[in-house]
């Protein structure tokens, strides 16, 4: 019997048109993200459009994405925007290395 590889999950930020971040988890961030783009997601975006993805953390299985995503939302504006600039710079340095 073979155990087939843990299905990987996210967590991920989504920034409106107001300037909101939205956190949420998902097997697929940039599906969800057309999702919330097109009206068919979170009701938070019915105020405000979803703009940009601005942020994705893998996280090991779905519990640890629900985790995740408690402690993101517990946490103030500041702090994820300072998420947000991290993942940010960890993007641009992993597009800079070499292969």
């Amino acid at each position: 019997m073979s155990l087939a590889e843990p299905k990987p999950w996210f967590v991920y930020l989504v920034r409106a048109a107001n300037g909101a971040l939205y956190c949420g988890i998902s097997d697929d961030p940039q599906r969800r993200f057309e999702a919330h783009c097109s009206g068919r997601g979170a009701r938070f975006f019915h105020s405000s459009p979803a703009q940009a993805l601005v942020y994705v953390e893998a996280c090991a299985g779905k519990g640890e994405a629900l985790r995740r995503e408690r402690a993101i939302k517990a946490l103030g504006k500041p702090a994820k925007e300072r998420l947000v600039l991290a993942g940010a710079a960890l993007a641009i340095s992993a597009a800079d290395s070499p292969p």
